[in-house]
């Protein structure tokens, strides 16, 4: 055999291409996503998938609320007296206007009132895990990154906070905070005052998490390369350590998402949430509370059941997320 026999071809323009990488690389996101192992996680799982209808059923319901409810509970010109404490599946007698759900002693619908309630319960809530997530990532990803004194002061304010109920931490800053507005403002401000009550209540999981897998990515190669080239700090904790810690926190954030909902509930019932002219689904269950032993059982009911499931069910996702993530847990 000569050397002419085993020498490659080099005129030829026409290299031989496998169909099946063309096939692989042609394919589209949504493609490469059904058949990824998380999805694949979460097909094998009926309960994931159930949890998922409802929890988007709520979220649907709660964007859409001023299209879907068939009343507006929380326009005065549009309430009737007349029709107060119709029971479920009923008429009104005096107006003849039907109620799925039941009225309450202002003649408000029971599944009108859910929809906007929820709509308030899911703005705290996520804005709640928004404020928490950014304030623990950072401080998390500060401490696990710098070290020393500076590590020392943030673990330790966080071990403090962490021998006390997130509910008294919310409940000791929405006091203080109601404390230094005026009262004119205290009712407009509720909201904003839940927030941030609810937000720097759960920090603590996060910044100790992020702190944690800070402290093993930043003896790496890269971490150590990126200062080698003379990279600022701020730079390479936010863009080259924070996308590699970021697995967890989006579990830790959708659990927290179910703590948040149960929290602005809890603070709602106690009477130091939102308002009653902008009622959650924590102030709903308080308002059917009172009713409860004379007999009007749907006020109270109907919204318990509406926080159970949403709470439950994004709960579910967030213990679905975690097994995902983590091949370990499969």
């Amino acid at each position: 055999m000569t050397v002419q026999d085993t020498a490659p071809d080099i005129g030829d323009s026409h290299p031989t291409v496998d169909p099946s990488a063309v096939r692989q690389g042609g394919r589209s996101w949504w493609q490469r996503a059904l058949d990824s192992d998380i999805f694949y996680s979460y097909r094998r799982s009926p309960i994931t998938i159930i949890a998922s209808i409802v929890t988007l059923a709520f979220f649907v319901g709660a964007v859409f609320a001023p299209w879907i409810a068939p009343y507006d509970p929380f326009n005065p010109a549009s309430l009737n007296l007349m029709d107060g404490l119709v029971p479920p599946m009923s008429e009104s007698m005096f107006t003849g206007n039907y109620f799925f759900l039941g009225t309450d002693q202002q003649g408000r619908d029971i599944f009108s009132a859910i929809l906007f309630g929820s709509r308030i319960s899911l703005l705290v809530a996520f804005s709640a895990v928004l404020l928490s997530m950014v304030l623990g990532v950072t401080l998390g990803l500060v401490a696990g990154y710098v070290g020393g004194w500076v590590d020392s002061l943030i673990m330790r304010i966080a071990d403090i906070q962490l021998s006390f109920p997130g509910i008294l931490v919310a409940l000791l800053i929405f006091g203080v905070a109601r404390a230094v507005l005026p009262r004119d403002m205290q009712d407009d401000m509720a909201i904003y005052v839940l927030i941030l009550a609810i937000g720097l209540s759960f920090w603590v999981q996060y910044a100790r998490t992020v702190r944690g897998s800070t402290m093993v990515e930043k003896s790496k190669e890269y971490v150590q390369a990126a200062r080698l080239i003379g990279l600022p700090t701020w730079v390479i904790m936010f863009r080259h350590v924070l996308p590699n810690v970021m697995g967890p926190v989006l579990v830790i954030a959708t659990i927290s998402l179910a703590l948040a909902i149960i929290s602005e509930a809890t603070l709602s019932f106690l009477g130091v949430g939102v308002p009653p002219t902008q009622p959650s689904l924590g102030t709903l269950i308080r308002i059917g509370n009172d009713f409860l032993f004379s007999g009007e059982w749907w006020m109270t009911l109907f919204p318990g059941i509406a926080l159970v499931m949403l709470a439950l069910s994004v709960n579910l996702l967030g213990d679905w997320l975690r097994d995902a993530l983590n091949p370990k847990l499969r």
